[in-house]
């Protein structure tokens, strides 16, 4: 697909009403949106559930780490499934298996008695069931978009713009939610978004039809998406960039930022505060990419965001006031909404429709694996560090990832509009 430019216009008629070749592509981002918010449910009223049910915090923690773990082997080994069986479907099936696995949490609960085991297998099957769908729905977007005559550049950074708004949105309606009607009753609720997905999915999103290369042997289909990788120099040095930063980002806020405003601020409102500005600077930064990213230079926007996102850890080096923080962090957020939707563009470019499953499942796979590890490393630095040792330790190494890129010629790649293939059926 050769992408225009945005002095062509996108496939809408002059009064602005969505032409019935662009409407799929608002199908699958409603869907997907209404799933987004559905994981934001889960991801507080699981976790309140089980607190509330068992009294043990040993025992949420547990349930909270069978909803990480599955992320990774999920999107590996679902990439494969996606390519096989085919986007839409996968989209469906995997949303109406979600909806049943969060149901019987409470079904269960509320008639014969819910053990913990079954719980965290629930939970588990949940979380693995999920990330399919996700990766379905991502690589469903580009032979829509190219059917609608859109901009991929701006159909990415609206996928973003819904991600950053369910991050925003999610958590504070989950609270409103579990105080009003309990938690068993939001995971009724979260069960529902699944449902109301999997059918807009089904009658508003037409099948993608593509040649799948396939062996007969899943294994060796797995690593389909790893060898094409592996060969293709630009996406393995994003790559490489995304497996880093997906290391230090998840570390920042699930245990830097949490302790920078216990120890400096000591109010949990800081903390709140903090991640707001995260969220309402990724917002920001997916519209404007939304707006000005066709016209850009890829590859000066790439590493100029990343350069202006070295800012963010290295104003933390001061400890400054909270208003200060709040702002840094939505710069850093700014950055973030904006160079998550061109990587995605760029991905979706180059991967063949044929693999794009295989593609998107490895390497989301690679870079959720890198959070688990800066976290933990996160951790055991703060116990030996200060929090200024380690908001230098993170400046270098976001630093380190923009000169590294500056060296890298396959970059200028970015900038060329390949074409994508696929036939939509």
């Amino acid at each position: 697909m050769t992408l225009v430019e945005s002095s062509v216009p996108d496939s809408e008629s002059s009064v602005g009403r969505p032409t019935p070749a662009r409407r799929p592509v608002i199908a699958l981002l409603a869907a997907n949106a209404i799933s987004l918010v559905g994981n934001s449910l889960a991801a507080l009223a699981i976790p309140w559930f089980v607190l509330i049910t068992t009294g043990s915090a040993g025992k949420t923690g547990l349930v909270a780490f069978a909803q990480m773990l599955p992320t990774v082997l999920a999107a590996f080994f679902g990439g494969a499934l996606v390519d096989r069986m085919g986007a839409k479907r996968v989209s469906i099936i995997a949303d109406i298996a979600s909806s049943v696995a969060v149901a019987l949490i409470p079904l269960l609960h509320h008639t014969v008695g819910l053990s913990f085991t079954l719980l965290v297998i629930l939970v588990f099957l949940g979380a693995v069931l999920d990330t399919p769908g996700g990766t379905a729905r991502e690589t469903l977007l580009p032979e829509l978009v190219e059917r609608a005559g859109m901009v991929l550049e701006r159909a990415n950074a609206a996928s973003q713009t819904i991600q950053s708004l369910a991050n925003l949105i999610g958590p504070a309606l989950a609270g409103v939610l579990i105080a009003w009607l309990g938690a068993s009753n939001v995971l009724w609720v979260d069960a529902a978004t699944f449902v109301v997905s999997s059918i807009l999915v089904a009658t508003a999103v037409p099948s993608v039809s593509r040649r799948v290369k396939t062996s007969g042997r899943y294994f060796d289909e797995l690593m389909d998406g790893l060898r094409f990788l592996g060969r293709h120099q630009l996406l393995r040095t994003i790559l490489i960039m995304a497996a880093i930063l997906n290391f230090l980002m998840p570390a920042l806020f699930s245990v830097i930022m949490p302790v920078f405003a216990k120890e400096i601020f000591g109010r949990p409102e800081s903390l709140g505060g903090i991640l707001a500005g995260f969220g309402a600077g990724s917002l920001l930064g997916a519209l404007a990419f939304g707006a000005m990213g066709p016209r850009l230079p890829r590859r000066t926007t790439l590493i100029g965001l990343l350069a202006v996102a070295c800012i963010s850890p290295a104003g933390l080096i001061a400890l400054p006031p909270l208003l200060v923080v709040i702002l840094l962090m939505g710069l850093l957020g700014f950055c973030a909404g904006a160079v998550n939707p061109l990587v995605f563009t760029v991905l979706q470019e180059r991967a063949p429709a044929e693999l794009r499953g295989r593609v998107f499942g490895a390497v989301l796979a690679f870079v959720l694996i890198a959070a688990p590890a800066g976290t933990l490393i996160a951790g055991l630095s703060l116990e030996v560090l200060s929090l200024r040792s380690v908001f230098i330790a993170i400046t270098a190494i976001q630093a380190l990832v923009v000169v590294g890129l500056l060296f890298q010629p396959v970059l200028r790649e970015m900038d060329q509009r390949p074409g994508t293939g696929g036939q939509l059926a």
